[in-house]
């Protein structure tokens, strides 16, 4: 995945970096393009073959935007097994699953690799309305009016860059084990790809709020750990 490079990301990622009495919010918006050249042709090739699934279409987990599945988003595993043994609520073809795990592994590079993410780790949102809601709730409970005189310059830089309401949205939610936010003393993050298949693009919008006590810098990767001489007992 390639970073597309953009002075009005960098601008409100500077501006995401929050701090108020409560929490510090740490919050970045990426563009990543999705057409493949020479190594990633390779590491797609290598994805396929090491995934080995029978059929191209995987399961992806219910959005937890929803706190369940929503009316309408269920089909059965018939479409993909060919036996109606139970609900199924999305469905994501391997090279899209590819383009967003290439996309955490390239945000994340080098303290984390997101190799060996599984579809279900993964969840298709079910409108751009609801994350938007999502995102605004989150961020005006936490940050307040410094998020209200941001929120319509981020929006509008999202949507010029991926043509918001022409996109997939996708989810990333892992088990605390996997989760480069499950850290101590977070208490909410996100992870949203916004994924154009027409412009071969994503948008990836990550966030996390922190609990002041808790000694981390303000940076992505390495930081998202604390120092042995920084650990609260």
């Amino acid at each position: 995945m390639k970073l597309l490079e953009s002075t009005r990301f960098e601008a409100i990622n500077s501006a995401l970096c929050i701090e108020t009495g409560d929490s510090k919010i740490l919050g970045r918006i990426e563009s990543y393009s999705c057409k493949m050249a020479g190594n990633a042709k390779q590491l797609y090739k290598r994805y396929r073959a090491e995934t080995g699934a029978p059929t191209d279409l995987q399961a992806l987990s219910p959005p937890q935007t929803s706190l369940g599945v929503s009316p309408g988003q269920c089909q059965y595993s018939r479409s993909i097994s060919g036996d109606e043994d139970g609900p199924l609520c999305d469905t994501i073809s391997r090279k899209t699953l590819f383009y967003l795990i290439a996309t955490l592994n390239a945000a994340f590079y080098p303290d984390y690799d997101f190799s060996d993410a599984k579809s279900h780790e993964f969840s298709k949102e079910p409108s751009l309305q609801w994350v938007m809601n999502t995102v605004d709730s989150n961020l005006n409970a936490t940050a307040g009016e410094q998020y209200r005189t941001l929120r319509a310059q981020l929006w509008a830089a999202v949507d010029d860059e991926i043509s918001l309401n022409e996109c997939d949205i996708y989810s990333y939610n892992p088990d605390l084990a996997s989760d480069p936010f499950g850290e101590d003393g977070c208490l909410w993050s996100f992870n949203y790809f916004f994924y154009n298949k027409k412009l071969k693009r994503i948008v990836f919008f990550t966030c996390r709020a922190i609990n002041p006590i808790y000694s981390l810098d303000s940076g992505f990767g390495s930081d998202f750990a604390m120092d042995e001489e920084d650990e609260i007992d």
